[in-house]
């Protein structure tokens, strides 16, 4: 076994991942073209019992590492990145309240969580950019916690969503929160977004909600990775894997009209072909590498995700934009998934942090530190 690779008594569940991907991938475009959020493959990603393994073990769970996780998230992506990104916000927002609740609510939320309810990030705010981290909402006391009034923004699933891990300001500090659903929270179109049409990605509003004090999230106690920050690489390695496929597919069954010889035999297809590979292998042994730094609770983890999602991030766009550039005309065209692919990419490249803030904190860590 590689030591960077899933460990083998996980390797089922990476099977059993990749078996759900197979699936996912017939119904990923007509998905995207809907843009409706596909509960069908969650719902059959809980039933599989990914969900639940995650879990630490003194709550349900199996601990999964984050090699196999990592794996996994690739997987799904290459089949359906939409239902991948949901996913990832979904395992994020709750394996992270179980992580920083008190026992009790951690309790809850485990529960929660396995008995199939959903969980959602409302962390980004319209006016704060990439910088969830740092909130700029201020919830105010009120009889049994905080009231919140505001927005958040690019909340994956939110629709369909029970809980949300939520970040504001309590005496101007960042603080999280386990919310539940209620009538004072609002979802609103924000526009069809370009890539992972169907992540339901919506603007939330908070109309006085109250977070409870009992539902507030504890200070950390050390450094802990996490599920989002750690997923987010392989999303866009995945989307990388379905464009090489794609190209392949295309260049293998098309002839070249002035010749009648196949394009996989065009010299300049082929060193690009293996240039963008090759680079995409390197993005993913990076990425395995930063999974094991997660696994190690080693504090690089956290730059780690930096140069991982760079990496994965650049050649996603790269592979996809020689599959369009193999495609032709016809990558252009709504029948092909080149051109779903390409919007896809570019959805990654945007995520926070995005491919410029993930470049400017490399640099200050080489140039300021």
């Amino acid at each position: 076994m590689h030591p960077l690779g899933t460990p083998p008594d996980e390797q089922p569940w990476v099977d059993k991942a990749a078996e759900l991907a197979a699936r996912f991938a017939t119904t990923a475009a007509a998905y995207d073209e809907s843009a409706e959020v596909p509960a069908e493959n969650l719902e059959a990603l809980h039933a599989s019992g990914l969900d639940q393994a995650l879990l630490p073990v003194e709550f349900g769970g199996e601990n999964l590492s984050y090699r196999a996780y990592g794996e996994i998230v690739r997987l799904l992506a290459a089949g359906c990145p939409s239902t991948a990104c949901i996913w990832v916000m979904h395992v994020g927002a709750a394996c992270g309240l179980v992580a920083m609740s008190a026992p009790d609510t951690a309790r809850f939320y485990a529960e929660e969580y396995t008995a199939g309810k959903r969980f959602a990030n409302a962390l980004s705010e319209p006016s704060g950019g990439n910088l969830f981290l740092l909130p700029q909402q201020h919830a105010l006391p009120v009889d049994g916690g905080f009231r919140l009034t505001g927005a958040k923004r690019f909340t994956s699933g939110c629709e369909i969503a029970d809980h949300f891990l939520v970040n504001v300001l309590v005496d101007g500090v960042p603080t999280f929160f386990g919310a539940a659903a209620d009538e004072t929270i609002a979802y609103l179109p924000i526009g069809d977004t370009m890539g992972l049409r169907a992540n339901g990605s919506r603007l939330v509003e908070f109309h006085g909600t109250v977070l409870r004090a009992d539902r507030r999230c504890l200070p950390p106690k050390g450094h802990r990775p996490n599920r989002i920050s750690s997923g987010l690489p392989f999303l866009s390695l995945g989307v990388a894997d379905a464009a090489v496929a794609a190209l392949i597919e295309h260049a293998r069954t098309r002839a070249i009209p002035t010749t009648g010889e196949s394009l996989s035999a065009m010299q300049w297809l082929r060193f690009d072909l293996a240039d963008v590979h090759s680079r995409l292998d390197a993005a993913g042994m990076y990425a395995n590498h930063m999974s094991w730094l997660a696994d190690e609770n080693d504090t690089a983890f956290d730059m780690a995700t930096m140069r991982a999602k760079l990496l994965a991030n650049q050649v996603a766009l790269d592979a996809a934009q020689l599959a369009l550039k193999a495609g032709g005309g016809s990558g252009y065209l709504s029948t092909s998934p080149i051109q779903r692919i390409l919007r896809d990419a570019y959805a990654g490249w945007v995520m926070a942090y995005s491919a410029e803030v993930c470049r400017d904190r490399i640099s200050a860590e080489l140039l300021d530190g």
